[in-house]
């Protein structure tokens, strides 16, 4: 009986460590954005762009480039971004000062424990200088790998689901589910193909497309069933419908929403 109850201590202990204390923006309307990161944000004609145009169809009206931005090292890790250089708007080419800093830390750093303190150490000091900066601060919860990646493992989701949130939790930042929607959706449709076929890491064009999505509701509160946008025509009305499902699900369950 007490190693019953022990376990359901454990159990329930583990739920509410992983509970999301953020559940939106304070600015939900956010038109001043910088995101860092690595080539998981810029395959596929860069994520940001895809994002700016579906903000543009929900507002109404096109963003200021200037002040929508994207800074990107390839293999980066938390700790190889300088961050203090790009929060500096000016240094950047822009106009004004940034409203909200999208954060994604290398898929490197999920792998052992030792990488994962390191990742919650530097994203402490990333978020602290954001905030300073009177942006407000999202960490972009990466996918996992799948085959024919080495070190595909599945566990990885479940460390990444982890670090994020608890870092998210423990640093008062909106965390973004787009690992979560990857598994959602190969969960639902299984022959759908999310990550390029040679490396099991980098994300394909419907990939980026659904983290698009994912990043468009979680930062606006607003559904992406009617987001039009597909592209230039290159992502399928099928896909898209599938991925915008996907999307909106994903985020009602994390935030405990209804969009």
């Amino acid at each position: 009986m007490k190693y019953t109850l022990l376990l359901l201590v454990i159990y329930f202990n583990t739920i509410s460590a992983l509970d999301v204390e953020i559940t939106s923006l304070k600015n939900k309307k956010p038109e001043r954005i910088l995101y860092i990161g690595n080539s998981y944000l810029y395959y596929n004609d860069s994520l940001h762009n895809h994002v700016r145009r579906m903000l543009e169809e929900a507002y109404g009206f096109e963003i200021e480039r200037s002040n929508y931005k994207s800074v990107t090292i390839s293999g980066s890790r938390t700790s190889h971004h300088n961050i203090d250089y790009p929060l500096n708007h000016k240094n950047i080419g822009a106009n004004k000062p940034f409203e909200l800093v999208i954060f994604q830390g290398g898929s490197g750093e999920v792998l052992s424990k030792n990488d994962r303190k390191i990742f919650d150490i530097e994203v402490t000091k990333i978020i602290e200088k954001i905030k300073k900066k009177g942006a407000e601060p999202a960490l972009y919860m990466i996918h996992a790998y799948v085959e024919p990646h080495e070190d595909v493992d599945s566990e990885m989701i479940n460390n990444i689901k982890k670090m994020y949130i608890e870092a998210g939790n423990k640093n008062n930042a909106l965390v973004i589910p787009v690992g979560i929607a990857f598994e959602n959706a190969y969960q639902e449709n299984p022959n759908i193909n999310l990550h390029k076929d040679y490396d099991g890491t980098h994300p394909n064009l419907l990939g980026t497309y659904l983290a698009s999505c994912v990043v468009y509701a979680s930062i606006t509160n607003l559904s992406p069933l009617n987001i039009n946008y597909s592209y230039f025509d290159r992502v399928s009305k099928e896909d898209r419908t599938f991925l915008q499902k996907i999307a909106k699900e994903t985020v009602e369950d994390f935030y405990d929403i209804v969009l």
